[in-house]
């Protein structure tokens, strides 16, 4: 496998079948691993065929599997970047991270997609009583 990301709160792999293997760690790593797959399989459930699809997710490894959505991009003009997230929203999710290394470029179908959905906001309640975000706010 391939890394692509190594941090303190998860590591990314791209296997030899180019499933992409995101392994949640650190703090709240549980809540964040619950809250992405949550969020994916909303987006998935509604048709949006331009972010990562689960393929699986083990809650005891806290690690996700999804589809591969290309390859991260360099350079977006900040109008095409904007364009793509306000598309998420006519899905239901508000991307609370809105940066290019978010982005990423799928050859497959020359289709841009949006990736890392932590801490992304659920528009809609899903009668789970479950948190709807999990983007940090500031201590006042």
């Amino acid at each position: 496998m391939e890394a692509i990301k190594d941090t303190a709160r998860a590591t990314v792999r791209i296997g030899f079948d180019g499933r992409v293997h995101k392994t949640f760690r650190g703090h709240s790593a549980r809540e964040r691993f619950d809250h992405e797959t949550r969020v994916l399989r909303h987006l998935q459930s509604r048709g949006c065929d331009f972010v990562p699809q689960v393929l699986e997710a083990d809650a005891d490894q806290l690690r996700l599997v999804t589809t591969n959505c290309g390859r991260r991009v360099d350079h977006l003009a900040p109008e095409r970047q904007e364009e793509l997230f306000a598309a998420l929203e006519r899905f239901g999710v508000r991307h609370e991270d809105r940066a290019l290394r978010n982005i990423t470029y799928r050859v497959a179908d020359g289709r841009f997609c949006v990736i890392d959905f932590e801490f992304a906001t659920l528009l809609e309640d899903d009668g789970s009583g479950l948190p709807l975000t999990l983007k940090p706010t500031l201590a006042r």
